[in-house]
């Protein structure tokens, strides 16, 4: 497997921090990867083990989206949503390596389509629900195109963008630990969380997630070409073969009942049928009438949480992303920054219009660039195959959560390594940096942690006597992050 690097490079433009060979033909010069110092097997094989780390979002996105009842008493239909899912998914992922030539990865997020189904639908039809997602879409759209959204980026200072960096590495690990049952919550106020069940390893798909985690590992650490991809691979076959013999079935049946000892979110089985013809009736079902039943201000509020979400999830990503692929410079750009900015608008506009809920940039993605993906074939791999999955739908399903999991936790071992370019003996940059590094992870959210570091940069380092050193623009973001976590009762006051 080649190695990622994990410090910045050291030009100013970071189309030349990767350059190392000369382009063969024109697919070559069009995705770059000769210039990138990837190969054609990387690409191909980082696109893989992307979609192999995401595909669970084809079964958990028509989990949670189907989980909300709205205020009419209407719900999405799973396999609508599945097929709506990989859909948009495929096609955003091939929009975006085409027109970026960078490998990062869309599916619906994890964040937004839960905010929908539990926050957004108990006042409004999911078709209203979908609207607000196209509204906010458009709005991010306009910000990228005028400049506005590269701007914000920019007036993020170096050791926060490391920050949202190394915090990304902390969160997808967690997801990855939680996923595979390895951290569990107690119930209980202190400790909330704990070590499998009742503190040990207590099931068989949590073992195979450390036989997988332990064997991707040792492969990592040997430098194996494909050793994520091959982790995965056999940490799926190993759990085919558990589940045929022990057949433990799924965690959640579908009465309702629990067994704590089951697989998480996909049972490892090799299903009755392998195609299914995919059901898009979702398609177009968006309406605009929020605003006349819930009222301007309280959709306006709606629209500001989707769009703070979104914006600021999809920048810490992209963050994150290019300086593990080495596509940033010095300051933290990266290639076509303003194209990917607006693409990844149109993906919020694309998950509205087919109500796969908001699409975005994916952590995950981090995965098939750990493989070796630095272009934007990767992604028209990941992207294809998304589209296909939309036909083989079951297959998707065989490899369990738990096995994916074990991907997120080495991606996120890979993406810590860059704190070490942080200078730490600076009080009043230690603790915007460690805030956003721990409530990334603490809160489940990549946007929470960006505005944790945020707001204490611009106050600690002002009161510090560093005020002139900060963007006058960073000061409105902040002012904007305040506002977005006092939204609970800004609502009720609303509502009142």
């Amino acid at each position: 497997m080649s190695t990622v690097p994990t410090s910045p490079p050291e030009s100013t433009e970071a189309t030349e921090a990767v350059e190392t060979r000369t382009p063969r033909n024109a697919f070559d010069r069009f995705f770059e990867i000769s210039k990138r110092g990837s190969t054609l097997s990387a690409e191909i094989r980082g696109g893989l083990v992307t979609f192999v780390t995401m595909a669970y979002i084809v079964i958990l996105n028509p989990i949670i989206l189907s989980s909300g009842t709205d205020v009419a008493g209407d719900t999405l239909g799973f396999t609508q949503v599945a097929a709506a899912t990989a859909l948009t998914a495929g096609l955003m992922t091939v929009l975006f390596g085409l027109v970026t030539r960078l490998p990062f990865a869309f599916a619906a997020g994890l964040g937004i389509n839960s905010f929908l189904a539990v926050s957004v639908v108990g006042q409004v039809t999911w078709a209203e629900a979908m609207g607000l997602v196209v509204i906010n879409g458009l709005i991010i759209v306009l910000l990228a195109a005028t400049g506005l959204r590269r701007m914000i980026f920019n007036a993020v200072p170096m050791q926060l963008k490391i920050a949202i960096t190394v915090g990304i590495g902390l969160f997808i690990a967690f997801i990855g630990f939680v996923d595979a049952g390895f951290v569990t919550a107690t119930g209980a106020s202190s400790p909330p969380v704990g070590l499998g069940v009742e503190g040990s390893i207590g099931t068989v798909p949590t073992l195979i997630f450390v036989f997988t985690l332990l064997l991707t590992g040792i492969l990592v650490a040997r430098k194996v070409k494909g050793g994520i991809l091959i982790g995965l691979v056999t940490g799926s076959v190993v759990a085919v073969i558990v589940e045929a013999i022990w057949n433990l079935g799924p965690r959640f049946a579908d009465d309702g009942t629990m067994n704590p000892g089951g697989w998480g979110l996909s049972v490892p089985e090799l299903p009755a049928s392998l195609v299914s013809v995919p059901d898009l009736s979702l398609l177009g079902q968006v309406s605009f009438g929020s605003f006349e039943r819930i009222g301007v201000l309280a959709a306006l509020m709606l629209v500001f949480t989707l769009v703070f979400t979104n914006f600021f999830d999809a920048m810490g990503t992209m963050t994150g992303l290019s300086k593990e692929a080495r596509l940033a410079d010095a300051k933290g750009d990266f290639p076509r920054i303003k194209s990917a900015l607006i693409v990844e608008g149109i993906g919020a506009v694309a998950g509205g219009l087919t109500s796969s809920s908001s699409n975005t940039v994916f952590i995950e993605s981090g995965a098939g660039i750990g493989e070796g993906a630095r272009t934007g074939f990767a992604n028209v791999v990941t992207g294809l195959l998304f589209l296909v999955a939309m036909f083989f739908t079951p297959l998707a399903s065989i490899v369990p959560t738990e096995v994916a999991a074990a991907a997120l936790v080495i991606v996120g071992a890979m993406m810590m390594a860059q704190i070490k370019d942080i200078d730490f003996s600076d009080f009043s940059i230690l603790l915007p940096v460690f805030l956003s590094v721990t409530v990334m992870p603490l809160t489940y959210s990549i946007a929470n942690g960006i505005g944790a570091g945020f707001i204490s940069w611009v106050l600690v380092r002002s009161l510090a006597g560093k005020a002139r050193e900060i963007s006058p623009l960073l000061w409105v973001v902040a002012a904007g992050f305040a506002l977005y976590f006092a939204r609970g009762p800004v609502e009720m006051l609303l509502a009142g």
